[in-house]
């Protein structure tokens, strides 16, 4: 996972949408790390003993690592890879990883007359702040979709990842109301989990033996379960994660081929070409080039 985070300005038409997100990122914090950052503004920079209070909700999912959450309505609760924390505004809270295992969180803050009418109608409430939801890839995707629309801030983008949040909300809602997480076999968590990994390390070279090592699980057993479950052989799916992300990155015209092949860690530039045209029909270069005369 590549740390990231950007606080966004708002326009009136932004605010008058009804719901507008006003910061996001990642971060992977080690085991033993100071958390958090102190690169953050100071508004929202805070630490374990005094806490803070927000003007604005935000949503932390915890992808992988524990740590301990508190707010004024609720004591203090032990949070869990899968959790979800709902920060809301005008509520003391403060959260940490454990510094035995530390963790990965996606978040993002918004506000505005929409969320304002869910917890109205109490789909959110600060004595549920913490939601155990598990696992899931589709919380992921679209946390990195919303990440990606902010580091080009094109017109419009605004809407898009406001429809994004609103999806997340929508999401979560969901999984806790069907309680999902509670009837999941060891297949299709262990499946889950290795997509969630996969995602969360779309940067780094990592070998399929090493995500079986950190499920607990032998290689074989996973990768049978793995392309039983999901019709493709891990190492296959990661490299179309790879590809996809390639595409993502090749729609920059700043960015070059060069940089995309080292930013997702293929061993040369010249591998991750051959291999994208093999998945896609056509060279990074003709992608690239198409892509730019279609816009």
């Amino acid at each position: 996972m590549l740390n990231y985070y950007q606080y966004l300005p708002l326009s009136d038409e932004d605010e008058n949408w009804g719901l507008s997100v006003l910061n996001t990122g990642c971060t992977s914090v080690p085991k033993n790390q100071q958390y958090p950052y102190k690169h953050h503004p100071a508004h929202h920079y805070f630490n374990w003993n005094n806490g803070r209070i927000l003007n604005e909700y935000q949503l932390i999912y915890i992808a992988g690592g524990e740590g301990l959450f508190e707010s004024s309505s609720m004591p203090e609760k032990k949070v869990t890879e899968g959790a979800v924390m709902i920060l809301f505004p005008g509520e003391w809270h403060r959260f940490k990883p454990d510094t035995a295992t530390g963790w990965d969180e996606y978040w993002v803050g918004f506000k505005g007359d929409i969320i304002n009418n869910l917890v109205k109608k109490n789909f959110f409430v600060p004595e549920e702040a913490l939601l155990q939801i598990g696992l899931k890839e589709a919380m992921i995707i679209l946390f990195t979709e919303i990440i990606e629309q902010t580091k080009s801030e094109k017109t419009g983008y605004q809407p898009l990842i406001s429809g994004a949040v609103l999806h997340l909300l929508g999401y979560i809602h969901s999984m806790v109301k069907q309680k999902i997480f509670e009837n999941e076999n060891l297949v299709e968590f262990t499946v889950n989990k290795a997509r969630i990994l996969l995602r969360t390390r779309i940067d780094e070279d990592i070998a399929m033996q090493k995500i079986a090592e950190e499920l607990k699980v032998s290689y074989a057993w996973f990768r049978k379960m793995f392309k039983l479950y999901t019709g493709i052989a891990p190492q296959q799916y990661f490299i179309q994660l790879k590809i996809e992300k390639a595409k993502m990155l090749l729609s920059n015209p700043v960015k070059s081929i060069k940089e995309v092949a080292y930013e997702l860690n293929f061993d040369s530039p010249f591998y991750f070409s051959k291999l994208f045209k093999e998945k896609v029909g056509m060279s990074p270069d003709q992608y690239k080039k198409k892509y730019m005369t279609d816009t």
